[in-house]
């Protein structure tokens, strides 16, 4: 029952997009179907597939491996400031010391396996299979197909087609980095969530491939093409994410960029979250005056906003105001503060179904909040300056895009993800 519900809420998030499109008689159907076909085939083969799921179990503990090699160096560092809860001489949980430093890990791994040239050839090959299948243009694809492994520097691989990019292509970038997520803030995510849920790593990689066709699918219902890409025939030559003669100036460069992401996070979070308690006071005063017995928050209110959507999701359906509450939180608060909330509600057995847990992992993988806007907007406009109004213009409609396309994928995983098995042998 819960399946079908999710098939008919994949179906509902593309409906919405439709609503809003910008031309609604100019919708490329074929790029919808293949998208839609794109991510229930990737859905198959990541949940049905035996030999996947063992994939799927390796690759899990290879990004555990590799977040347990940060522990020396964190330790080293900041003492028993980075001993997390449950470990000899912790003295309670820490952001800063024992989960922003896995950011800079991450980006210098990834510095470095663009350096020695392991990730473009990946990249190229799913770029590809988005160019050939959906008829985007080469460099929205190779654009999109980079989010898999980065975020905002995903438009620099197609940097020299950026001021001569149509207004379609602009909002599938935004859409696609900000339905995704990057390998630097992977590891924050998993570090949140592994002792509740030991597979997550694998959930958040395949909902990040997943994530790829569900944002071009929504960003070009929402945004038909009415030009001619540049790069339509063919895919383009990727440019370098990072500018280094050798390797050591390539973890150099991973591990500077993975500092200025983790300090942005720092004082993303201090003023979000500053900011939104600020308003949650102001909203509580007409909440004392009306008597109401639970204070008015921002969160609440964005809550009732998202129970609709998922209720759409197929989630059981005591669990769907945990997953409205998820949902509110992520659109102001940034997913790091959703994916630390659902850690602590699996820790504390609140979800009914473990299914719920699954859907919720995907449907909140990607930076698809208001602070992402900017960041993107302004990232992308740095490199592209004469394209600085589009952008601008696009930003919120590319927001509400990537909210789509993270439902869409996480529908995908409801349709799909069983109870007992969820997606790798053991269950969660």
């Amino acid at each position: 029952m819960y399946q079908t519900i999710s098939a008919l809420g994949f179906f509902a998030f593309a409906g919405l997009a439709w609503l809003v499109s910008s031309n609604r008689k100019a919708v490329p159907w074929r790029t919808v179907a293949w998208g839609i076909s794109l991510q229930l085939i990737i859905g198959v083969i990541i949940f049905r597939l035996p030999f996947s799921r063992q994939l799927f179990i390796w690759l899990n503990d290879g990004v555990l491996a590799l977040l347990s090699t940060t522990n020396n160096a964190n330790a080293f560092l900041f003492g028993p400031l980075a001993a997390g809860p449950g470990q000899s001489g912790s003295i309670g949980f820490i952001l800063v010391f024992q989960v922003l430093p896995v950011i800079i890990f991450f980006s210098a791994l990834t510095a470095l396996l663009y350096h020695f040239g392991i990730l473009q050839p990946i990249v190229r090959m799913f770029a590809r299979i988005f160019h050939r299948s959906m008829g985007t243009s080469g460099a929205e694809s190779l654009c999109g197909a980079s989010n898999i492994f980065v975020g905002v520097e995903s438009a620099l691989v197609v940097r020299p087609y950026l001021e001569k990019m149509t207004r379609s292509e602009l909002l599938t970038i935004l859409t696609a980095g900000m339905s995704t997520v990057a390998s630097s803030t992977l590891g924050l995510y998993v570090v949140f969530l592994s002792n509740a849920f030991p597979q997550i790593a694998g959930h958040l990689l395949s909902a990040s491939l997943l994530s790829i066709p569900a944002a071009i699918v929504i960003s070009k219902i929402m945004l038909p093409e009415n030009e001619q890409p540049e790069t339509m025939a063919d895919i383009p030559e990727q440019t370098s994410t990072a500018e280094a003669d050798n390797f050591m100036g390539a973890i150099i460069h991973g591990a500077m960029e993975g500092l200025k992401l983790a300090a942005g996070i720092v004082a993303l979070l201090v003023a979000i979250l500053s900011l939104v308690a600020l308003l949650d006071t102001l909203l509580a005063i007409p909440g004392q005056w009306l008597g109401l017995e639970t204070p008015l928050t921002l969160s609440r209110i964005l809550s009732w906003i998202f129970y609709p959507l998922a209720a759409l999701l197929g989630i059981a359906p005591a669990d769907i105001p945990l997953a409205a509450q998820l949902l509110g939180e992520r659109v102001i608060m940034t997913e790091v503060v959703s994916y630390q909330n659902m850690a602590t509600m699996v820790a504390a057995g609140n979800f009914s179904d473990p299914r719920s847990v699954v859907i919720m992992s995907y449907a909140l993988c990607g930076f698809a909040h208001v602070a992402s806007v900017s960041i993107f907007v302004g990232g992308i406009a740095v490199i592209a300056p004469s394209r600085r109004d589009d952008l601008a213009a696009l930003g919120f409609r590319a927001l509400l895009a990537a909210t789509l396309a993270t439902l869409m994928t996480a529908a995908v995983a409801g349709m799909l993800a069983s109870g007992e098995s969820v997606l790798f042998s053991g269950g969660l």
